[in-house]
């Protein structure tokens, strides 16, 4: 097995990378994917306008070829905490077959490696309230559930 890769993703990386979205985001309701999606032009769209800004970064973790994490990587200005840079975390995914493997844990310190170099102070992310695994993990990393969060669709 080749050693654990962080780079960032391109075009053709789009479908792995929803792909793992989608298998981390499965409930009882969720329908499968459906692969004629994979090829939907608004995944590009996104992927275009995250790759055109260099305050944000979509990161793909990769062992033997294949893509088996990502995570999306966004640098913010902010007056709070006498104008600390935090970095938000998105869209933190590993593949369920290599789940309790160390690669989450090698992508997230990675990640925050990254945002330390960026000159960042404070990480931020947002985990739904029903993945307890997932918050079991990051306080592992040392992530304090400091916050309540809220979204607003339309």
């Amino acid at each position: 097995m080749s050693p654990l890769a962080f780079r960032d993703a391109v075009p053709a990386d789009i479908a792995a990378i929803v792909r793992l979205m989608h298998e981390g985001h499965v409930r009882p309701d969720t329908p499968p994917l459906d692969p004629a999606t994979l090829d939907d032009p608004r995944y590009r769209a996104a992927f275009d306008e995250i790759a055109a800004d260099p305050a944000r970064r979509l990161i793909v973790a990769e062992q033997d070829g294949v893509v088996v994490g990502t995570v999306q990587i966004s640098y913010l200005p902010g007056l709070s905490h006498f104008g600390a840079r935090r970095a938000q975390f998105e869209s933190v995914f590993v593949s369920p077959n290599h789940r309790s493997t160390g690669i989450g844990t090698a992508m997230m310190q990675w990640a925050i490696g990254q945002s330390r170099e960026a000159g960042c102070s404070i990480i931020q992310l947002t985990s739904g309230k029903v993945h307890t695994d997932a918050h079991r993990f990051y306080e592992r990393l040392g992530f304090e559930a400091s916050h309540e969060g809220f979204k607003l669709r339309f």
